[in-house]
């Protein structure tokens, strides 16, 4: 097997109050860099470049660490730590932002770390795009980047998003902002569009339908693994970015197809442990043997004769 690369993420590092149908819980580790590091260490180091103010736990410091996490490019400024609180509908498709504090993130641009300039997978978390850009330019072409965004960049930084997806291997986003960002109602005909931006493979994150990718090899579909009895959605599709880019960086960093598909499985079988517990409490104890099993249940899940 090909000898593992490093994975750098770009993000937030956040303090997250969630009220589900399922209970509730108050500061709880969030962010996207943070669930994406959680879900990426199972297979390969993980760097971090984010913010957290001087009110930021030890004790989740301490976790990430613990899972081998490398938070040399965390930075602690003097305020608090980015919040964000939610609640979920009752069957978890739709939430509703009760408050977003920005705080030390408002000011937050990116510097790495000298020792990070050599990353060759890059996931730039769902962070305004002129930010993302920051990132690149203090890289030298890594051969691998992943692109996160949402609707609010699509609408008031577009020009800068598309500047971004000149620069980026992968980009991830689900149905209804690749519809927004190309204006095609169909969302098949949208990630062959954006594919025509920049990126080599387009993957459409679907919740709870799964996720449909575009590569130059044609188009591959996964369900989602079913679930009994869900706890909190919230991260889902960070925790899924964490399992694909640290599959394909445990496999050596490329975009081979074959690699790329079971990379989506992974980050698939990742997503749902995320989303059975609050916050990453399923992450904390999570192995790849454990995630290896959900994978193959998922290939027996979806497998039939012809």
């Amino acid at each position: 097997m090909p000898q593992p690369v490093d994975v750098l993420v770009v993000g937030s590092v956040a303090l997250d109050s969630v009220r589900t149908p399922a209970g509730e819980r108050r500061d709880a580790l969030g962010g996207s860099a943070a669930y994406f590091s959680m879900a990426a260490a199972n297979y390969t180091a993980v760097r971090v470049v984010a913010v957290v103010g001087t009110d930021f736990p030890d004790a989740y410091s301490n976790l990430l660490r613990q899972r081998g996490v490398d938070l040399s490019g965390l930075k602690i400024e003097q305020g608090q730590t980015f919040r964000w609180e939610g609640v979920y509908s009752e069957d978890m498709n739709d939430r509703t932002t009760i408050r977003t504090d920005l705080n030390v993130f408002l000011d937050f641009h990116p510097d790495l770390p000298s020792s990070y300039l050599d990353s060759p997978c890059i996931f730039l978390a769902n962070i305004d795009p002129s930010l993302q850009l920051e990132v690149l330019d203090q890289l030298d072409a890594p051969p691998m980047v992943v692109l996160d965004t949402m609707n609010y960049w699509i609408t008031h930084k577009r020009e800068q998003l598309l500047s971004v997806l000149r620069r980026v291997h992968v980009c991830l986003l689900n149905d209804a902002e690749a519809r927004q960002l190309t204006g095609a109602e169909n969302v098949l005909k949208a990630a062959e569009g954006i594919r025509m931006m920049g990126p080599n493979v387009v993957i459409i994150k679907r919740g709870e339908h799964g996720v449909l990718a575009r590569s130059e090899h044609g188009w591959f579909a996964l369900p989602a693994f079913p679930l009994e009895a869900a706890q909190d959605p919230t991260g889902a599709g960070d925790v899924f970015a964490g399992g694909l880019l640290g599959y394909l960086a445990r496999s050596g960093g490329d975009l081979e197809e074959d690699h790329l598909r079971r990379g989506l499985a992974h980050g698939t079988a990742v997503a749902s442990f995320a989303c059975e517990q609050f916050s990453v409490s399923a992450l904390t104890d999570l192995t790849l043997e454990k995630i290896e099993r959900r994978v193959r249940q998922l290939r027996d899940l979806c497998h039939f004769d012809v």
